[in-house]
Parts: structure tokens; sequence; C-alpha cells
């Protein structure tokens, strides 16, 4: 599918995965919405991009809302990138036996599942009401999952359930959407170079990096942005989950 000219929303674009792929999109002439939160550094990496920000929680409808219109003003839109989300690590029981609170895990859902719900559902229906390209497509959605979605480590009940979400709602959506010529997949990144792993101590990482059997170390976020564009330009691929991890299986810890 054209990139160029055409309008990407990317969630979680200020950082990490989504910033490695908004600069992509860019690179290929796409008007870029980078979609964060206001904390973040949205503002600035939209203006080195020749972009837009849009300041949203992507579990609040009417912020996404707002934000997927902002997208559609600056071009058509066609392309969206799921890549906000969080993984703080909690254990079913504490340490003293006792059950984690329940508000930790169903944080995590909201943002990593429902947030990407809630983002696919209001992308789409801008999507759907533009103009078909002379293939008969209209648009690509692309939605990050996790290994930990297929194994799940000690520790990551919510991630794990969250990310195992994400792919599961995969083929159905692609299923329902694809009367509008929308696809839809997800990348299960493995043990990327990202924010979330920066303020391990540097040995940890490398340690990290030696589990992968092929090649030894951390994924980055640029090899997930050029996964993702692969599958914007692939029309033939649609409702698939791909594993981008070196060929690692998680063990228990």
């Amino acid at each position: 599918m054209l990139i160029s000219g055409a309008s990407a929303l990317v969630t979680g674009g200020a950082s990490g995965l989504g910033l490695a792929t908004a600069r992509r999109l860019a690179e290929r002439g796409a008007k870029v919405t980078i979609v964060d939160l206001p904390t973040s550094a949205g503002a600035e990496i939209a203006a080195e991009l020749e972009g837009t920000f849009a300041a949203a929680d992507v579990t609040d409808p009417q912020q996404v809302a707002t934000a997927v219109q902002i997208a559609g003003d600056a071009a058509p839109l066609r392309v969206v990138i799921n890549c906000a989300g969080i993984a703080p690590p909690a254990k079913v029981l504490d340490r003293d036996g006792n059950p984690s609170p329940l508000a930790g895990f169903a944080k995590i859902i909201q943002v990593n599942l429902i947030g990407t719900y809630n983002v696919i559902s209001q992308a789409a229906a801008s999507i759907a009401k533009t103009e078909p390209t002379e293939s008969g497509d209209r648009g690509v959605i692309v939605s990050t999952a996790s290994v930990a979605a297929f194994e799940g480590q000690i520790g990551q009940p919510a991630y794990a359930a969250s990310k195992g979400g994400v792919h599961a709602m995969t083929l159905p959506i692609a299923r329902e959407l694809a009367r509008y010529g929308i696809r839809v997949c997800t990348i299960a990144p493995g043990i990327m170079e990202t924010p979330m792993l920066a303020g391990l101590p540097q040995a940890a990482q490398d340690s990290l990096g030696e589990q992968v059997p092929y090649p030894a170390r951390l994924g980055s976020p640029d090899e997930y942005a050029k996964l993702a564009l692969s599958i914007i330009d692939n029309g033939y691929l649609n409702g698939e989950t791909i594993r981008l991890d070196g060929a690692i299986r998680m063990a228990p810890r």
C-alpha cells in the first residue's frame, strides 16, 4: 500500500518501538501523528518529523477520537500503529502470600488491551470512510503483542494476559474489517532495546540478550519498525501475529 502522502497514526510514538516506526513512516512520506501522553516528548518528536502531536491517553475514547480526527485532517488516514503500553511486574501473591491488589492487574489490561482496542475501533471508523486505493485497500492496522502472550514469565500474569488478548483479537478484527479493505496484523516482539529495559544495569541487559538463540542480543526498535513497514507493503498479509524474537522461548523466570 502506498504510504507517501497518507496519514499515519502511531500510539506510544514518542519513544521506543513507536518512535522508530514513526521515523520510518515519515521517511516514506507519511503525514505522521504521534499519540502519546502530555508528559511525553511527543510534541518535539512530531516537530522533528514535520508531523502532528495529539496528546491522548489510549484508554480515553474522546481523547482517541480527537487524535484520530487530527490524523484524518492531515491526510487520508491509512496506517495505524499501536505501540502504547505498560509493563509493571506483579505476582498473583505478594511476599506475604496475600493477593496482589487487583487494581494493578486491571490497569495493565486497561492500557495494553482495552487501549489497543479503543484505538483500533476509533481509527477503523475513520479509515472505512476513506476512498480505496486502486487495489481496493483502505488501510492497515498493526498492533503490538509480545512473546509474553505465549510464554509469560513469573510476575507477568497481567502483562501476558493483556498481550495474549491483543493476539487473540487480531484475527476476528481482521475478518470483520476485510469488507472495508482494512488489513489487521500484530507483531509480538521478544526482548527489545526499549525504555522499558533501559533502567536495567548493562550486565542485566547483556544477560537477557545472551538468552536469544540468534542473534544473541536485544532486538532494536528499528527492526520492529522495518517489520511494521513490511506488513504495510505486503498486501496479502492479514490476520496474523508475527513473532520478532530471534527464536527465543521465554523461561519461567
